[in-house]
């Protein structure tokens, strides 16, 4: 935290390519903006951003804290991706009811269906606060002189930024108030927010729609996936936020995206906001190793046979397949995202370009004395904690796959561990349903004996929590003995089990499911002392490592790596070749005829008969391209994305909304760590193919003349 160069942070905002960038917008400068101007954007900086007033970033939502969002009308309608409504969606679907499969189509306000735990921010402000942190860590630095400013780091920052937290709220307590770290703790920032928690299902096509192409299309292009979810934001008379009611009426927005049918060609501007989540384009080449060769391999090795477990219980019985929907998607969404990942820093030589940026990094500091003094012994202090750590983190990355992600009644045994008062009980009732509606006991003792017998395989003797030993005691060494047993012994595979429990707080000591969480979390405390070895070393020396880059570079524009608080990204509509192969900027509704016709021996491409003779019959009407007459399904930016991207608007020159952001591809999946313009794309949902569905297959005309078209 030490020697900060403020100097730095001012060059931010300025742009050196147009299609690389998670760029804040309340740092946007005229230089910035003239670069825009000049690819086709017809916004001023304040038109974008105005916290004093309206402007375009007013109709752009943080959606639930995962995804983004954009107000559509002015009755507070919101599009979304529909991977990022799918837990709304499959909360609300019953086998009777089963909307998830079916679609929806609300025909009136009363027919909008509440969405528990949905909520979206709109940001009102964002004002950086990096001067209060670093006046408080000073007087910390100077009040402890003889302790290393790393271990002070770890112990104060997290409470200092929590004290600029509450200052900003006392101040405002209508906002929500938020203080970010930006340049891996060069920067520090703090976002306010409105937040509305009365959300309403309005619309989804049906899964095959929404999620066409699956995990077979996932992160791949050509894709046809009509990939949005409509949603409506409600508040109270006076447009206040509200939990929900009956009493309550659809917002009146403040900011609207207004929608255009024009379509777009190669070169023409695009420009997505959003709130992306993470990306870590300044990490050292050890930090990388460790994500490439020790977290990801666990989460690809374990998700892949859990996944396996679950298909086949969800193919098998369709009650369960809506129950393990949404689990199943978050899963594998992230478990192919590592596949490519690491098939792309190989591929790409990732890991040498920053060993050969690293190189250049030590080459200027050796120039001159006090550089040196400062990032002398960066590199070998990363070195050494990453490698010290390395096979640790290996294991706790299967470890926390296997038992924290993987088994899931071990979180029943988590909730009950400690006796709830009369006070708490309602509460822990609640978090049981939550639990207890979307889990099959059944699905869970195949996919612990799975689990378990595939952690031994993976980890060594030393990271193995002590019921291991009664496996091979008691059961010889059968995991799927020791699953069963436990499960039929179990009092914690339904909610009843909170009645039992209060009754006789003795079954925390008998239960078998009680003495497996035990053990498992004492091997995890355990472990986490041994992960936490070199945190603060690699806190302290990654933080000096970015501030080296951008010193270095003062001449360089560097964004912030994301953070989930609101980017632009602005670049144009562009294609791609990859080896050898040509990717054209769009895709079109014969593409998607062709790959439903392949459904027999693709299960991922099934649609339903209506649509494909829907589609069929070529009534695009206004929604087809102006020159291809064509329906235009998906296409390609050259927009900088990542996760929490989804769903961000994408917009033309004039901030009309042509998309939704949704995914990125194959060839680029390096992108959280480097941004390579040739090849990485962003993927969005083209507006005409969403209203398309709309009107012609949901017939939702009420929406369509909302939206005033």
């Amino acid at each position: 935290m030490k020697k900060i160069c403020f100097a730095l942070l001012l060059l931010c905002s300025v742009v050196s390519r147009a299609d690389e960038g998670m760029w804040m917008l309340n740092r946007i400068d005229q230089r910035t903006a003239d670069i825009m101007k000049g690819l086709g954007l017809q916004l001023t900086p304040l038109e974008l951003y105005n916290p004093e007033g309206e402007s375009l970033k007013d109709c752009v939502v943080d959606f639930c804290d995962f995804c983004s969002g954009v107000v559509v009308s002015p009755e507070g309608l919101v599009f979304t991706n529909h991977h990022c409504g799918f837990g709304g969606i499959q909360k609300l679907s019953t086998p009777e009811d089963d909307i998830l499969k079916n679609g929806f189509a609300a025909k009136t306000y009363e027919e909008e269906r509440p969405v528990e735990g949905f909520f979206v921010r709109f940001l009102d402000r964002t004002e950086e606060c990096t001067g209060r942190v670093m006046r408080a860590m000073n007087e910390i630095y100077l009040k402890y002189p003889e302790k290393d400013p790393k271990q002070l780091d770890a112990q104060y920052l997290d409470s200092v930024m929590n004290a600029v937290e509450k200052e900003y709220s006392e101040a405002n307590p209508d906002r929500y108030c938020l203080v970010k770290s930006y340049y891996t703790g060069n920067a520090y920032y703090v976002s306010l927010y409105k937040v509305y928690n009365d959300i309403r299902l309005v619309f989804t096509p049906t899964q095959t729609l929404g999620k066409f192409g699956g995990d077979t299309d996932n992160w791949m292009w050509p894709r046809q996936t009509c990939d949005f979810s409509v949603f409506r934001i409600y508040a109270d008379k006076d447009g206040n936020p509200a939990e929900y009611s009956r009493d309550n009426v659809p917002l009146k927005a403040k900011r609207y995206a207004r929608v255009s049918l024009d379509g777009f060609r190669p070169g023409d501007y695009c420009m997505t906001v959003g709130y992306p989540g993470s990306t870590d384009r300044y990490l050292s080449s050890y930090g990388i190793r460790e994500r490439v060769d020790g977290i990801n391999i666990s989460m690809i090795d374990v998700r892949g046979l859990k996944q396996s477990v679950w298909k086949r219980w969800m193919d098998s019985d369709r009650a369960i397949a809506i129950k393990y929907a949404s689990k199943f998607a978050s899963s594998s969404n992230y478990w192919k995202n590592s596949i490519g990942m690491n098939k792309a820093v190989k591929e790409l030589n990732v890991v040498g370009q920053k060993q050969q940026l690293e190189q250049d990094i030590r080459n200027w500091y050796a120039q001159d004395e006090s550089l040196t003094a400062r990032f002398g012994t960066m590199f070998g202090e990363l070195e050494q904690a990453y490698n010290g750590r390395f096979d640790t983190m290996k294991a706790y990355g299967f470890f926390a796959e296997t038992f924290l992600r993987g088994i899931e009644l071990g979180r029943v045994a988590a909730i009950l561990d400690s006796k709830p008062d009369s006070a708490q009980i309602a509460k822990t009732r609640e978090q049981l349903q939550t639990f207890y509606k979307d889990y099959d006991a059944r699905v869970d003792e195949e996919t612990m004996a799975v689990l378990l017998d595939n952690y031994r395989q993976k980890v060594g003797k030393d990271y193995l929590p002590s019921f291991y030993k009664d496996i091979d005691s008691l059961f010889k060494g059968d995991t799927k003995a020791y699953a069963r047993d436990i499960f039929s012994r179990t009092a914690l595979t339904d909610i009843a089990c909170l009645n039992r429990i209060v009754a006789d707080s003795t079954l925390r000591d008998t239960d078998p499911m009680f003495g497996y969480y035990n053990s498992m979390t004492d091997f995890y405390k355990e472990m986490m002392k041994h992960v936490l070895d070199g945190r603060q070393t690699i806190s302290y020396n990654e933080h000096m490592l970015t501030q080296a880059i951008l010193e270095r570079d003062q001449e360089t524009p560097h964004y912030s790596d994301a953070n989930f608080t609101l980017r632009l990204s602005y670049g144009f509509i562009q294609d791609y070749t990859a080896g050898e192969q040509h990717f054209d900027y769009y895709t079109n509704a014969q593409s998607l005829l062709d790959k439903a016709a392949r459904q027999q021996e693709i299960e991922d491409y099934k649609l339903e008969e209506d649509i494909i003779s829907l589609i069929r019959k070529q009534d695009f009407g206004r929604y087809a391209d102006p020159q291809t007459k064509d329906l235009h399904l998906c296409f390609l930016s050259n927009n900088d994305i990542t996760g929490g991207n989804s769903g961000s608007p994408m917009f033309n020159g004039r901030g009309e909304l042509i998309g939704l952001a949704f995914d990125g591809n194959w060839e680029a999946m390096s992108g959280d760590i480097t941004f390579n313009p040739e090849l990485q794309r962003c993927i969005g949902v083209d507006i005409r193919f969403v209203l398309y569905l709309i009107d012609k297959w949901g017939h939702a005309d009420r929406l369509i003349k909302e939206m005033g078209l």
